[in-house]
């Protein structure tokens, strides 16, 4: 189906720099509006633009381009100091006053936009309604640990090429990227060739790559960045909200790292979408969006 065309565009400031989004549907609207955290870090917003649809439900959506990508203000001269989770857990906090929606909104992240979300919702704020974690870790070093399992079942040439390209130090090789396709193909979208807006995505994070080189590494299975360390298990408790996971049965957001958000958050509930890697919102887009649809609904 097509992706709606936004209501509204604008940049909301924050701090010297700028924050562009987008809504589809009505702020004013009876329904609590969604806001959707895009993955990477540093990947913009466009592969998730399907999720819009729900403005259908008379549901309202944003999206937005987190800072260093897409449309907001790119700093490619900052270092890893300055990219934190904390940046963007306070960029997400200014967007929500900017757009007058901090008192009643629901989170759908995705991938690096559901450990974001999750962040968010353990500090308890008082408008969120409801929580999608969306093909998302709840610690990186569950995600490396079956990243390497998932790549040991690549074809050896496969994976032999990776390992000599990451030990070489040249992951920018034309060789080392057709192998990460390989990977890609299996446990990020099983759509070949990709849809345009998972495109432009690729896209705008290959012209300005800093975000997601500081903070993950040059791809999704070599994590070596500031976010390897990462984790939120042990905070999870703090959870306050209903909370609707998602994850694919190839997704390389495998059901083990996924886990702890199923065991420790207190109201919680998993769907697993059987014929998807780590975009069902793409893959299996229909019934995606009436899930989602219907657990937001649930929770106004």
């Amino acid at each position: 189906m097509a992706i709606p065309e936004p209501t509204a565009q604008g940049l909301a400031p924050f701090g010297e720099w700028q924050t562009w989004y987008r809504v589809t549907g009505d702020l004013d609207s009876s329904k609590a509006p969604l806001v959707v955290l895009h993955g990477g870090p540093g990947a913009a917003h466009d592969y998730t633009l399907r999720i819009a649809r729900l403005a259908e439900r008379d549901r309202p959506v944003v999206h937005y381009d987190q800072i260093g990508v897409g449309l907001s203000t790119h700093l490619p001269e900052k270092g890893a100091g300055f990219w934190t989770v904390g940046l963007f857990l306070d960029e997400l906090d200014n967007l929500l006053a900017h757009l007058g929606i901090a008192d009643r909104y629901h989170v759908l992240g995705q991938s690096w936009g559901g450990m974001l979300g999750a962040e968010h919702a353990v500090r308890v704020p008082s408008g969120l309604r409801g929580l999608v974690i969306a093909n998302s870790p709840a610690s990186m070093e569950l995600w490396r640990e079956e990243c390497d399992r998932l790549r040991s079942e690549l074809p050896p040439d496969v994976e032999r090429t990776l390992r000599e390209h990451e030990a070489a130090g040249t992951t920018d090789s034309a060789e080392y990227r057709a192998a990460e396709k390989v990977f890609n193909a299996r446990h990020v979208c099983t759509i070949l060739p990709n849809p345009p807006e998972v495109l432009a995505s690729d896209a705008k994070t290959a012209e300005d790559p800093t975000v997601y080189h500081t903070m993950n590494g040059p791809t999704e299975f070599h994590v070596v960045g500031t976010l390897k360390d990462w984790s939120v298990v042990d905070r999870l408790d703090k959870i306050a909200v209903p909370t609707l996971l998602v994850s694919g049965r190839h997704d390389e957001a495998t059901p083990r790292t996924v886990q702890p958000f199923a065991d420790r958050i207190p109201d919680v509930r998993w769907e697993l979408f059987e014929h998807s890697s780590h975009m069902p919102h793409i893959e299996e887009e229909e019934r995606y969006l009436q899930i989602v649809g219907d657990f937001l609904d649930s929770t106004d």
